[in-house]
């Protein structure tokens, strides 16, 4: 009885052990900062590159600086995708710049300049939009862009520029993995309003396990870089930053 009675203890000590070791384990979260933008030299450029963490860089095609940056920044580690310009609600049509995607192309015409736009970014493995709020609640349009990056290999990240995107359904559809931004640094253009989102970032990761963030190059650059360069260092003690694709969640074959 006294042997039967400490074998109970015994076992019963190590489970809650056990349990409470698995308890003390912490939560691994993972942020992927995204950069919009680049391509075309624009102000931040090289600063952002030199950022000492892994960024995912979203390079415009067929821009003066499109195959350089690309370049750069791939052997910096950081990871690389396509920036696609395509239709908005609103904006100048000259804001897209070339080889843009718009709701009045044929289907043949949509999936040329798409795969164009693929080979003109070395080192791209995935894909999101330059503005874009038109495009991305088109159907027709969105199909047969991701499609494309099907084919190619290309994951998407939908930017959320559009309340009613079809993205997430096409993607599923179609099997091509796919991600949702969370938060803009630099929506509105202000540093207090970039610093603003960059505290609330530092403040939203001890929620989430996941997150995405997207800045930008260009009239923001500057302050986009110097927000990260105060902030990198809080969100490092919250989470790892990590390339967008180690976001992806894993497919499931379909049989």
């Amino acid at each position: 009885m006294r042997i039967l009675l400490l074998t109970v203890l015994i076992t019963f000590s190590f489970l809650s052990n056990v349990s409470f070791a698995n308890m003390e384990q912490p939560i691994e979260r993972e942020l992927a900062i995204v950069i919009d933008d680049f391509g075309n030299n624009m102000e931040g450029t090289q600063e952002m590159l030199e950022l000492p963490v892994p960024l995912t860089v979203a390079i415009m095609p067929f821009m003066s600086t499109t195959e350089s940056d690309a370049k750069l920044a791939h052997a910096k580690g950081h990871e690389v995708i396509v920036h696609l310009p395509m239709e908005p609600k609103k904006g100048k049509k000259s804001w897209l710049g070339p080889g843009a995607i718009t709701t009045d192309l044929s289907d043949k015409e949509i999936r040329r300049r798409v795969e164009a736009a693929i080979k003109s970014v070395p080192f791209a493995i995935g894909m999101n939009h330059h503005m874009g709020s038109k495009a991305t609640e088109d159907e027709r349009v969105m199909r047969i862009i991701l499609e494309v990056c099907k084919k190619n290999n290309l994951y998407y990240l939908d930017s959320k520029t559009a309340s009613k995107s079809v993205i997430p359904k096409l993607a599923e559809e179609l099997s091509v993995p796919y991600l949702e931004n969370d938060m803009f640094f630099d929506h509105i253009y202000s540093e207090r309003h970039i610093y603003k989102q960059a505290s609330k970032l530092a403040e939203r990761l001890d929620h989430r396990t996941k997150f995405i963030a997207i800045g930008h190059v260009g009239i923001t650059g500057d302050r986009v870089v110097s927000a990260l360069k105060t902030y990198l260092p809080e969100y490092e003690k919250h989470a790892k930053i990590v390339p967008l694709s180690a976001l992806l969640p894993p497919m499931i074959p379909t049989f």
